[in-house]
């Protein structure tokens, strides 16, 4: 028989055990007390085994309520519906850790936004025993980012649009002259005597002259509308070739344009409609510092570092630099330091609002980049925007030369309604259509289309309606057509589109005013293999 321990070695075992169970109970008192977290144990099928003071305090159950319920009772209907809490744990047990934010909802019904962690726990075999969760309410923290976006996103739309009064001047006076080429053009073609020769001469005129218009209208509109704000990659050099004809407009003939773009392509991550805004904010001011006259550069190139300044460390990273330099007043050193806060100007009272600068540095900033600027007094300003260079993301938008000569276009005949309430486009457009040779009817307005749809029994091939008429819009009109004539291809058209903003107008087909001959022959040739019942 073996000798009893000695009663020392019992007393050492008994002290370790009681304090094991001491820290066992100081952890377990830690974790119940937590008020800001929901801190719980799950079994290995999901049920809830713990149930903290911060799980009760924002879940709104008491532990004797959730204590052997499945934790899949915390999620959304729509979570629940896609498998998301067996996912959860098949994740943390594969992975050791699962860990996501998302909306859960509380005893009551309402919704919550959680960042949350599931750990798996093993024993000393690697079996699977359960999982800890912790969850924390981070509802405020995600409604304080949502109000600083949209905080953002206003203020971004007031730097628009002041950069949009500011050139409005310029704009109307490039207009005019559009305008005056196209009504001198027109008056000479109403000369029965003119030859064939000038007779194109003065046609092709018109049709270029429209065509600039056209450009210049649909980025006035890309710059006034509310978009949201995403970075995309892009490349530098084809953004500023689509502004020259804005800049051309904002500054006028006083100013010399010069342009020095890089053959090898230059991309940049960054918005690139705040690109736009950035660099066309510093153009007016180039030009409100030019009032003479003078000349205006805008260079693009690529630097391997960012180069040291006064202000600013050496930037290593390849980076694209948009240099803009002009030959005005310049700035003394006091107003050159202050030119990036918003609201500071030094322009008279309706002038400026001091945002447009303040917009251009924000951006760069958020984009990754600097800003540097040059200037001294009586010599000039040179603004330097650095954006990191980065590789494309797919391939280009390859973008052909329209041609004049459409002989080579044989469209086949189709049924066309065209919906238009302004009697001039109509009957040009019309024109065209039957020119195509295609069977075109014209309506006034939404109710008289519906009618004449009812009237032939929906047998048209295509609608072609404007968005913006009195009574009916044009996207009401489309979707009444798609639910009567599923059959019937419906093509929504317009120079200026707010109705498509909206989620669901995203299906239908959009051509942008003033089209060309040559668009409406895309158009057509779209129906092939599409047309309705009555083609077929």
């Amino acid at each position: 028989m073996s000798s009893p321990a000695p009663a020392s070695s019992v007393i050492d075992i008994n002290l370790k055990s009681l304090t094991q169970l001491d820290e066992v109970y100081r952890y377990r008192l830690l974790v119940e007390s937590v008020l800001d977290y929901a801190i719980y144990l799950l079994d290995p099928e999901g049920y809830v085994r713990t149930w903290n003071s911060g799980a009760q305090r924002f879940k709104g159950y008491s532990s004797t309520e959730i204590i052997g319920q499945h934790f899949s009772c915390f999620y959304t209907d729509e979570d629940r519906a896609n498998n998301l809490p067996a996912r959860a744990l098949a994740i943390a047990a594969e992975e050791g850790r699962f860990e996501a934010e998302g909306w859960r909802v509380r005893k009551d019904g309402t919704r919550f936004w959680t960042s949350v962690v599931i750990d798996a726990i093993r024993n000393g075999n690697g079996a699977l025993i359960g999982y800890a969760k912790v969850t924390r309410d981070i509802t405020g923290k995600k409604q304080a980012a949502e109000d600083l976006q949209i905080a953002k996103e206003s203020l971004h739309q007031a730097q628009k649009m002041e950069a949009i009064g500011r050139l409005t001047g310029g704009v109307a006076h490039d207009f005019n002259n559009l305008l005056t080429v196209i009504r001198g053009s027109a008056e000479m073609l109403r000369n029965p005597k003119l030859s064939a020769e000038k007779r194109m001469r003065y046609v092709d005129a018109i049709a270029k002259t429209a065509d600039r218009a056209a450009h210049l209208t649909k980025q006035l509109l890309a710059y006034a509308r509310q978009q949201p704000l995403h970075p995309v990659t892009f490349e530098v050099g084809r953004c500023i070739e689509s502004m020259k004809e804005l800049f051309r407009a904002t500054t006028g003939s006083s100013v010399e344009l010069s342009y020095s773009l890089p053959t090898r392509p230059c991309y940049v991550c960054a918005d690139a409609n705040q690109l736009e805004t950035a660099l066309l904010n510093i153009v007016i001011n180039a030009r409100d510092a030019m009032p003479a006259g003078g000349r205006l550069t805008i260079d693009v190139s690529t630097v391997k570092s960012i180069p040291a300044t006064p202000q600013n460390p050496v930037t290593a990273g390849e980076h694209v630099a948009i240099h803009i330099t002009d030959t005005g007043t310049g700035m003394p050193a006091d107003i050159r330091d202050r030119i990036f806060e918003p609201f500071y100007t030094t322009k008279p009272p309706g002038r400026g609002t001091g945002l447009g600068l303040s917009q251009v540095i924000g951006f760069v900033t958020q984009s990754g980049g600097r800003v540097d600027v040059s200037s001294d007094e009586g010599a000039g300003t040179s603004f330097t925007l650095y954006l990191p260079l980065t590789e494309p993301a797919g391939y280009e938008d390859l973008i052909s030369p329209g041609s004049d000569d459409l002989s080579w276009l044989k469209p086949p005949a189709y049924r066309i309604l065209l919906v238009e309430d302004n009697k001039d486009v109509g009957e040009i457009v019309t024109s065209l259509l039957n020119d195509l040779g295609q069977r075109s009817t014209l309506a006034p307005n939404g109710h008289a289309a519906l009618d004449t749809l009812e009237k032939e029994g929906g047998a048209f091939d295509l609608v072609l309606t404007d968005i913006v008429m009195p009574e009916m819009s044009g996207l009401e009109l489309a979707r009444t057509i798609r639910a009567r004539w599923p059959l019937v291809k419906v093509m929504l058209a317009s120079g200026y589109n707010p109705s498509l903003s909206r989620a669901d107008a995203g299906s239908f087909d959009l051509l942008h005013k003033p089209y060309s001959k040559e668009a409406l022959v895309q158009v057509i040739e779209a129906l092939k293999g599409g047309g309705s019942e009555s083609q077929k």
